[in-house]
């Protein structure tokens, strides 16, 4: 009976303590504090980038230069609800290329786009993809237009992802076979018909039709070849701060990470408008 009276009189005295360090444990564990990127070594802007020697596009002698072994990135933009980083003279080829990024997405606006990654001829309502919210609260869509205005014909494919969670997503569009891939996480997701995506410039979170992406983006990646699925997934396990492959085929690389530089040794560097840049980002990540 004593030790019974002992035991309740400590839960007594303490028990309160007790139960406010659970709560403020908690509390941290959801501010991503016990995330182990939280602690994990950081890449600082330009840390790794492309060497063409040979200047930009040229394919020859070309290799990555600097610590490019995938650690986590300082920064990522943060497109707020209406920032969009220009990349306007970047121009992807008709039919055959890929783009990848990362994004914690944060929810749709409500009106207009939200756009992470468009390609547009330039024509108003004009031909091109996006990849965007399909007009609900996490669908993600990968839009296809051709032609322009009322006259257009329209292809979209959508897919669920999570809320406020780091995810990786890629469109590989393969002119050969007339296919438009979506993969989401390395994992090929959906596809579409895509015979005839004429050429254009290409914007990163934002674009000519509405506000722009509602979160943060990173290490967007952009190809003049449809990559295949393995290397596609290849890029996924890389992580956030991986660099790309197949450089030879690489126009643009815009990691974000602290300025909107194209690092893939082309000198297509972004315009940035009503960004920001953070580096209290790594909640919601899991590492591949």
């Amino acid at each position: 009976m004593l030790r019974l009276q002992s035991a309740m009189e400590y839960l007594m005295t303490y028990g309160w303590a007790i139960l406010i360090i659970a709560v403020v444990l908690g509390a941290l564990f959801q501010l991503g504090v016990f995330n182990a990127g939280t602690f994990a070594p950081r890449a600082p802007p330009g840390a790794c980038q492309v060497f063409r020697p040979n200047g930009p596009m040229s394919t020859s002698l070309i290799n990555l230069e600097g610590v490019c072994s995938g650690e986590l990135p300082q920064y990522v933009v943060n497109a707020g609800s209406g920032g969009e980083i220009s990349t306007g003279q970047v121009v992807l080829p008709s039919n055959t290329f890929t783009v990848v990024f990362w994004t914690n997405w944060k929810g749709y606006t409500g009106n207009g786009y939200n756009n992470f990654v468009q390609q547009t001829d330039g024509a108003s309502d004009g031909s091109g993809f996006l990849i965007d919210a399909c007009g609900a609260a996490n669908n993600l869509r990968v839009d296809i237009n051709q032609g322009s205005g009322n006259g257009r014909s329209e292809q979209a494919m959508c897919y669920g992802v999570s809320l406020n969670t780091w995810f990786y997503a890629a469109i590989s569009s393969n002119g050969a076979t007339g296919v438009t891939t979506l993969y989401i996480n390395g994992q090929q997701i959906n596809t579409i018909n895509n015979a005839d995506t004429p050429s254009g410039t290409f914007d990163i979170c934002g674009g000519a039709y509405g506000p722009s992406t509602n979160g943060e983006m990173a290490n967007v990646q952009a190809y003049n070849t449809s990559l295949s699925a393995p290397e596609i997934n290849a890029l996924y396990l890389e992580g956030i701060g991986g660099a790309p492959i197949k450089l030879q085929n690489l126009i643009g690389w815009w990691p974000l990470n602290g300025n909107a530089n194209d690092y893939s040794g082309n000198n297509n560097n972004g315009v940035p408008s009503s960004v920001t840049y953070t580096n209290q980002w790594t909640s919601g990540y899991t590492p591949p």
